[in-house]
């Protein structure tokens, strides 16, 4: 497995990143082990949670991610880079969410403890809170690193003009500075390499995306004339209209099916040829990958393995995926 700095800091990740969104709904805890075994196996030292995972299931499951991370992390926390985020609902009160300074150092708290560690590697804004001050959340998380509790913050799902504002603010006050950004970001939505990857490469920032595979559009298992299959992140829970919404649709399925020839062609399964593709980008720093069976990872680690993706290749699937370099970034 490749390793490589983590934007203008020192620190050294490996290329790809352990997502957790599926543990605790999708996988069991016996389940995710397996999973993070095989990671570990595989090379991958750098995971990747939130408080609020898993995602679908609701404030019953809120918190269960980290605890099963947690749970297999012990005995073993210095071999692994663990990041984590908040801002998510984690509570019925109104403040148990957004980037106040008191949710934020909050949830901190509560992240450390669920995963048996007393500090994070990477402590991430999970999305734009608009009613907190960019400011106070800067402070929070300035507080967060100084009390020792994280070493590095990023931010996810944000558009770039307010990443480009965090940075400046975070400049001007003397302040943690974010070190990283997770955008969604794979061959059916590439629209954030107008502004936010330019950006990032600019100042110095990580870019970590999550969807290399668009919840598993790009694998080309799904049929567009049969329903979702049950168990995938299109039918699961409250995530699974999010997940339909983004790419459950005609011009989608169009694009992979294209995709499915060039694959052929080029020798590899389509899933490590989308994940090749993000890892081709200069901009990006570490993939972030998801299973919910430890057999999926093979196709994602050989992605790691194939790197560089051949430059005839890459620009035959930037022209085929053009279009999804436009539109609204926010989809």
């Amino acid at each position: 497995m490749d390793h490589t700095t983590f934007g203008r800091t020192g620190l050294v990740v490996s290329r790809l990143c352990m997502g957790t969104m599926t543990f605790g709904l999708q996988c069991d805890e016996a389940q995710s082990h397996a999973i993070l075994d095989t990671a570990a196996e595989g090379g991958i030292d750098f995971l990747d949670a939130a408080d609020v995972y898993p995602l679908g299931g609701g404030l019953e499951t809120v918190g269960r991610t980290e605890e099963i991370v947690g749970s297999w992390l012990a005995g073993k926390r210095d071999q692994f880079i663990l990041a984590t985020k908040c801002v998510g609902r984690m509570g019925p009160k109104r403040w148990d969410q957004g980037m106040s300074r008191k949710h934020v150092l909050d949830a901190i708290d509560g992240s450390l403890r669920r995963l048996g560690t007393d500090y994070v590697d990477l402590y991430q804004l999970h999305s734009y809170d608009p009613a907190t001050p960019i400011d106070e959340a800067l402070e929070a998380l300035d507080t967060v690193v100084r009390s020792g509790k994280a070493r590095y913050v990023g931010v996810s799902n944000w558009l770039a003009h307010r990443v480009a504002r965090a940075l400046g603010r975070s400049e001007v006050k003397g302040l943690v500075r974010i070190d990283s950004v997770q955008p969604r970001y794979n061959l059916l939505f590439r629209q954030f390499e107008r502004d936010l990857l330019p950006l990032c490469e600019e100042e110095g920032v990580a870019v970590i995306p999550y969807n290399p595979i668009a919840g598993g559009l790009l694998t080309g298992k799904h049929d567009r004339e049969a329903p979702p299959t049950e168990g995938t992140r299109f039918t699961l829970g409250q995530a699974a209209g999010n997940y339909q919404s983004r790419y459950w649709h005609d011009r989608e399925f169009d694009t992979v099916d294209a995709l499915r020839d060039v694959a052929a062609e080029a020798g590899m399964s389509m899933t490590t040829m989308a994940v090749s593709w993000v890892l081709a980008n200069p901009a990006v720093t570490s993939a972030i990958i998801g299973a919910s069976r430890p057999e999926q990872l093979a196709d994602s680690l050989a992605a790691a393995q194939k790197n560089p993706m051949e430059p005839a290749l890459k620009a035959r699937l930037d022209e085929l995926t053009l279009e999804w370099r436009r539109g609204d970034a926010e989809r």
